[in-house]
């Protein structure tokens, strides 16, 4: 069974689409929707659509969210999981193109790439000439070499998710992930993917936060 995690807040205007879509597409899925305390509709919309609704009663991050729906998942015997966006972002059809490689026994996660020949997306200049290259650089000193060190599409076996673990409740767990998965070493695979931004909604203030997070988390621990 493929679990599909979505972790959304205030997403009222576009989770029902992207619920709708994944499940149009993956008929035998579980669609895992993780409200985090949306002042919306977000949670009522998704499950209008079809998804398994999770809530946090306080506002807790993307992280964090993505970390609820991955245990609940691998609790209800999940044996693919994957995470995917709720702003109608990713491209549905590149899970299965992950899913691919997954079946074929030479990898254990596959990471989608914003940034690998065939990959498609409009990527916000700033974060593209400057927080990618320092991501990109701290991941490197951490054994991690993947072409996105901030890819929020990740599909992995159940075995994979039970051997890595992230502390980071925002949005530094993307990094941290990369690196859980290069300490336990699980063989990792990356995919080129399409990413449609509908708004810049992160500042280059934002991104260097990011940093910040992804440095004094690791040091810290």
């Amino acid at each position: 069974m493929l679990a599909i995690i979505i972790p959304a807040y205030n997403e009222a205007e576009r989770i029902g689409a992207v619920v709708t879509t994944l499940r149009h597409s993956y008929a035998d899925a579980l669609v895992v929707v993780v409200d985090d305390c949306s002042t919306d509709e977000t949670g009522i919309r998704a499950r209008a659509a079809g998804a398994v609704v999770l809530r946090h009663f306080i506002n807790r991050g993307q992280g964090a969210s993505l970390r609820t729906g991955t245990r609940w998942a691998l609790a209800h015997g999940a044996e693919y999981l994957a995470h995917f966006d709720a702003d109608g972002q990713f491209a549905p059809t590149d899970i299965a193109s992950a899913m691919e490689v997954l079946q074929k026994g030479t990898a254990d996660m596959v990471f989608g790439s914003r940034f690998l020949p065939g990959a498609l997306a409009n990527v916000p200049p700033a974060k593209q000439r400057v927080i990618m290259p320092l991501a990109r650089a701290f991941n490197r000193l951490l054994g991690v070499r993947l072409s996105d060190p901030q890819t929020g599409f990740r599909v992995m076996t159940h075995v994979a998710a039970e051997r890595i673990h992230w502390q980071h409740d925002r949005m530094a767990h993307c990094s941290e992930i990369q690196q859980a998965v290069a300490t336990a070493g699980l063989r990792v695979a990356e995919i080129p993917i399409t990413v449609t931004y509908y708004e810049y909604g992160q500042r280059l203030s934002g991104g260097f936060k990011i940093i910040s997070d992804i440095v004094f988390g690791t040091f810290t621990k």
